[in-house]
């Protein structure tokens, strides 16, 4: 069984999970690390747990969930992955961080891979399968744990909401028909994680999401 662990960093107090295996291999999800100490944060956490990060991914490309791109590139040799529709956002996140009174310095590196619609990628004896669903941002993705009876939904669906539809590239209907046709189909007892917030589950999201 995977073990997933949230990290909360950055104003927005975004969500960066980190999947983990038995073997101690894990996979560093949106890290939104900003400040020197929130990298020093997650460095400390994976040290801790003696893990060993092998994959990055991003579940979309907004400026608060690369935040740490390239901090986890270069600490621990590694590449990002996330949906090619998503990155046209990269070039955009230093003028975008200025617009909101951030200084960075670089953007994220350039993507190392693309995630695909309906690709599994076999994890420490489990799956990952990805969902492509758009709306909030055009490669937005979820990843789907059945084993674990979990999904991390990025921005798509949070505890009694959504994601905001109106940033370039979003569309409500198209994630409103995303979200019902992949994740409200899936068992009411799967927990989702969502990039900001507390979890929350299928079935609980079926009845309290006025969205839905």
């Amino acid at each position: 069984m995977l073990k997933i662990h949230p990290l909360t960093y950055n104003p927005w107090q975004e969500n960066t999970y980190i999947i983990s295996a038995e073997n101690g291999d894990c996979i560093i999800i949106d890290p939104g690390c900003l400040e020197p100490k929130e990298q020093e944060h997650l460095v400390s956490y994976i040290t801790e747990q003696n893990l060993k990060p092998v994959r990055l991914i991003n579940t979309h490309l907004h400026l608060d969930h690369v935040f740490g791109n390239r901090f986890v590139c270069e600490h621990y040799n590694l590449g990002a992955e996330a949906h090619k529709d998503d990155e046209f956002w990269i070039e955009q996140t230093v003028p975008y961080a200025a617009q909101m009174g951030f200084q960075l310095e670089q953007n994220p590196p350039a993507l190392k891979g693309y995630l695909e619609h309906k690709q599994v990628i076999e994890f420490g004896g489990s799956t990952i399968e990805i969902f492509h669903i758009p709306g909030h941002s055009p490669g937005g993705c979820a990843l789907y744990m059945e084993k674990e009876n979990s999904v991390i939904a990025g921005d798509v669906l949070f505890r009694e909401s959504i994601g905001r539809s109106d940033l370039p590239g979003g569309d409500f209907d198209t994630l409103i028909a995303g979200i019902k046709e992949h994740l409200l189909t899936l068992p009411d007892e799967t927990v989702v994680y969502s990039g900001h917030g507390p979890s929350s589950t299928i079935a609980h999201e079926k009845i309290h999401n006025q969205f839905l």
